[in-house]
Order: structure tokens, then sequence, then C-alpha cells
């Protein structure tokens, strides 16, 4: 073939005997993989991603000595947050005026709102307490997320309410305790607030079962975790390795993928374009 006849199977600007530059069918981007994306050769490959050091998390400990552990101390965590709960409704739950009579102390007021606004606030407060704790076990217990974590939450909340009360309600009880002793008839005073629409009653006069707004926290707590593992993209409610995430296993590593094509290691460097007006070797 002469030099002037061109050859059919070789591009027109390719000299003869240089390396042909990489199918754009075979190096292009995958689907999915821009060629800005992260990873991205400019000689036409796709390098490995996430880079090398990127790998798994480390394994978390599920033993059921160490989940019992996990699990109590949650629930005291969840219970000691009822002290600031009850100091909370304490100072947002108004007293209730009450006269002193020969038979004890009486509503100063035939219909008092304070009784009601006292549970309200009782109500508002545990619902809120409930949903920021699941909330926030769910975030913070991400690798542990089941049903030992969903029970715990329930017991938790169930503990903070009941802490909440006791605590909230005995601020300022002694003196309207002494009040009501010492006071002679038709003193005014306030009593502290407490629970009308909730509190514990004697099940066969043994066991206490709370009942009413007491619920409340463990009733949001169970419902906003359930709606949380619902929403959840995984099977195992857990973050699992994705292939663009992080947490990946990188080369080298079981289970480590390449994007490059198989078989087909990827240019050093992209071959140099021809000179203007250079022309290829003679091809007999």
């Amino acid at each position: 073939m002469s030099p002037d006849t061109p050859d059919p199977h070789r591009p027109a600007d390719t000299p003869a005997g240089a390396a042909p530059t990489p199918d754009a069918a075979t190096t292009g981007p995958p689907a999915g993989r821009p060629p800005t994306a992260p990873g991205y050769d400019p000689a036409g490959s796709y390098l490995p991603w996430p880079p090398p050091s990127a790998g798994p998390p480390p394994p978390v400990d599920r033993r059921p000595g160490r989940t019992l552990a996990v699990a109590g101390a949650l629930v005291l965590g969840l219970a000691a947050l009822g002290g600031p709960l009850g100091l909370l409704w304490a100072a947002l739950a108004p007293d209730t005026p009450v006269r002193k009579t020969a038979e004890g102390a009486v509503y100063a007021q035939p219909q008092p709102e304070q009784p009601i606004a006292a549970d309200g606030w009782f109500s508002l407060l545990g619902i809120g307490f409930g949903v920021l704790a699941a909330i926030a076990v769910w975030t913070l217990l991400r690798r542990r997320r089941g049903p030992v974590d969903l029970a715990a939450l329930t017991v938790g909340a169930l503990g903070a309410a009941l802490v909440a009360w006791q605590l909230g309600r005995r601020i300022g009880l002694d003196g309207y305790e002494r009040l009501l002793a010492t006071a002679p008839a038709g003193t005014p005073f306030d009593k502290p607030a407490d629970l009308r629409a909730g509190g514990i009653e004697r099940v066969l006069g043994v066991l206490p079962v709370p009942y009413g707004n007491l619920l409340l926290p463990a009733f949001a707590a169970a419902v906003t975790y359930t709606l949380l593992a619902g929403w959840s993209r995984w099977p195992s409610l857990r973050p699992e390795p994705e292939p663009d995430g992080a947490g990946w296993p990188g080369p080298g590593a079981a289970g480590g993928v390449s994007w490059g094509p198989a078989g087909t290691p990827a240019p050093t460097t992209a071959p140099e374009p021809p000179a203007p007006g250079a022309a290829g070797p003679t091809r007999g």
C-alpha cells in the first residue's frame, strides 16, 4: 500500500506504529459516574474509589452480655434525664391557690384552671421528651438499632416520666404541708403542681401500674422509633457499606471493586498527538 493511500482501518490522524488511543466505549465512564467524579484518570480510565485507605467500619460487639449492658445504660441514662424534665415542669406548671378550712385545704376558686394546666404542661413536655429521645437513640446508636434498643428506649422514657413527676410535685411540697398543718382556718396559700390525669394505681392491691399521661413519654418514644425504622432504607436498620459511600472496601481488600474494564490495564500516559502534517511510515 502506498504512503498516499490511506489505511481504511487506521484513523487519519494516528501515525502507523503508534499506540492506539483507548476506545471510548471501553474506557468511558461507567453508568452513573460522570467524568468529573472522584477517582477519574484523565488518561481515560477510572481509578478505584474510595481510596485504598477507606475500609469497612470495625465490627460491633453483639454478645448478649454487651448488648444488655448497653441497654441497661440506656435505660438509666434516660431515667436520669427525668430530673431536668421534672424541674422544667415545676417551673412551667402554675401553682393552685387554696384556702385552709377546718376540713383541710379547698380550692380558692370554684373551678380552677391551674390543675388542668399542670396536666397539659406535663403531657406536652413528655411527648417532646419521647420524640427527642427516640431521635437521639436512633442517631447515636445507629449500629445497634433493633428491638433491644426499642425496648430499652420505652422503659427508659417511662422511668424518666416517673422521675419527673415525683421530683416536680415535691418542689414546694414541704412548705405546703407545713402551712396545711399549722396555718389557721381561712389562710390562703398555694398548692404545688401535681397530676390529676395520671399516676400509679395498684393492681390486685400489690402491683403498681402507671396510667394516664405518665405513659405519654414512653408512647411517643416508641412510636417515633418505629416510624424511623419503617422509613429506614436498610433492611437491618443499621448502615451498610455502599459502592459510592464511606465504608466500602478498597482495592486489595475482600470484596474490593475496581471501576476499570476487566483485564485491561489503565495506560500510564496518554499517547502524544502527531505533529501537524506528519505522515506515517511507508507501509508495504
